[in-house]
C-alpha cells in the first residue's frame, strides 16, 4: 500500500499540546472574546499551545504573534504550522520583558503559565500594557503556590529530619519565585487593567507510586533538576531515596499518589 506522506506528517503533529499545559490553556481559550480581524500575541508559546489553536480559532483574517526564548521549540512549532497549513502566525525569538511590537498594536494577549515564570514580572506586565490597545483583552493563567503541596510536605519533613533548615528556606524561595502569590500579579496589573474575571480551578497529577512520579519525563524536565539544586550536592541521592521511599509507603496506604495543581485564570481589560 502506498503511504500518504501528508497523513504521516499530520499524525506526527496530532498530539499538539503537552498535558501539563492543557488544563490551563483550555480554561484560557474558554474566556477569550473572539473577534475578527485582530492582532494577538501568545506569550511563551513553548511547543505551540495555545498559540496554534488560537490562530486557527481566530481565523486567517487575524494575525497571531508568538514570542518565546526557547530556540529548540521554534523548529517544532514551525513544522506544526507548516503541516497544519496555518498562514496567520508570526514567531518572535525574544523575551516577554522586551516585546518587539509597537505601542497599542495588538487587541489580545494570552499567557498560559508564562508571566509567573519570567525574571521580571513588573517589566513583563508593563510591556503587555504598552503593546495592548485600549479595551484590549489580556488573559493569563498561572498555577498557585499550593501546587504539589503533597510532594513539598514530604520534602520539607525529610529536610527537617536531616537538619537542613536553610534548604527548607531555599525550597520556599523556589516556590515563591515560580508560583508567586496572586497579589504579586494582580497589584501591578490593576494599574493598567480592569480585572474582569478571576477564576480558580484545579486538576491532579496521579501516579501509582513515588518511583513512577520521579521517573515521569515532565517531572524530571520541569521540576526534578530544580529540586536537586536546592540540596547539598553530596546529599542529593540520599535525600531523594528517602523521599521516594516515603512516597511509596504513602501510595500503599492511599492506593496511589496525587499531586494537586490549583491554578487561576485572570481576565483583564486595558483601561
Amino acid at each position: 500500500m502506498e503511504k500518504n506522506n501528508g497523513g504521516i506528517n499530520l499524525a506526527k503533529m496530532y498530539d499538539e499540546l503537552p498535558l501539563w499545559s492543557a488544563s490551563f490553556g483550555l480554561k484560557l481559550l474558554e474566556y477569550i472574546d473572539y473577534k475578527p480581524n485582530i492582532k494577538a500575541i501568545d506569550l511563551g508559546f513553548g511547543t505551540g499551545f495555545p498559540l496554534i489553536e488560537l490562530a486557527m480559532r481566530l481565523g486567517n483574517n487575524s494575525t497571531v504573534y508568538g514570542i518565546d526564548i526557547w530556540e529548540d521549540a521554534f523548529t517544532v512549532v514551525e513544522e506544526k504550522i507548516n503541516n497544519f497549513g496555518i498562514k496567520n502566525i508570526k514567531l518572535i525569538d525574544g523575551s516577554v520583558e522586551s516585546i518587539p511590537l509597537d505601542n497599542d498594536s495588538v487587541q489580545l494577549i494570552t499567557s498560559n503559565n508564562c508571566i509567573n515564570n519570567v525574571q521580571d514580572i513588573n517589566k513583563a506586565l508593563n510591556e503587555c500594557s504598552r503593546i495592548l490597545n485600549t479595551n484590549g483583552q489580556f488573559l493569563l493563567t498561572m498555577n498557585l503556590e499550593k501546587s504539589m503541596f503533597e510532594f513539598y510536605d514530604i520534602m520539607e519533613n525529610t529536610l527537617l529530619e536531616l537538619n537542613l533548615k536553610s534548604e527548607i528556606e531555599l525550597m520556599y524561595e523556589h516556590i515563591e519565585h515560580k508560583r508567586p502569590p496572586i497579589d504579586k500579579i494582580l497589584t501591578p496589573m490593576k494599574r493598567s487593567f480592569l480585572i474582569k474575571d478571576i477564576v480558580y480551578d484545579q486538576f491532579s497529577y496521579k501516579f501509582t507510586d513515588g518511583t513512577a512520579l520521579l521517573n515521569h519525563y515532565f517531572i524530571k524536565v520541569a521540576f526534578l533538576e530544580t529540586w536537586k539544586k536546592i540540596l547539598p550536592e553530596n546529599m542529593v541521592e540520599e535525600i531523594f531515596k528517602i523521599i521516594e521511599d516515603k512516597l511509596n509507603k504513602l501510595s500503599k496506604k492511599l492506593n496511589g499518589i496525587k499531586l494537586s495543581i490549583p491554578f487561576v485564570l485572570i481576565n483583564g481589560i486595558k483601561k
